[in-house]
């Protein structure tokens, strides 16, 4: 269940796409065009419980090795002191 208003912030929630991003071992997975309930005031994304099944099943197969991503290049920062 979606709710009516973001959970952190209050703000209210509209539809859209996201990106989901995890980390998998020393790889990032990022699936776009994501489709969330999205919140005006912080950008935060809620999914619907199928959306959240997809999201599982495609994690599933990254781990498991049998999604092949492409490299992107991308720029790590370690701000610990």
């Amino acid at each position: 269940m979606i709710p009516e208003r973001c959970t952190f912030c209050r703000g209210r929630l509209h539809e859209g796409k996201a990106e989901f991003i995890a980390r998998v071992g020393d790889e990032i997975i990022v699936i776009k065009e994501v489709p969330a309930f999205i919140c005006d005031n912080c950008g935060e994304a809620y999914y619907t419980a199928d959306i959240s099944r997809r999201i599982d099943a495609v994690m599933k197969d990254v781990h498991e090795g049998r999604i092949c991503a492409r490299p992107l290049a991308a720029g790590e920062v370690d701000l610990s002191v």
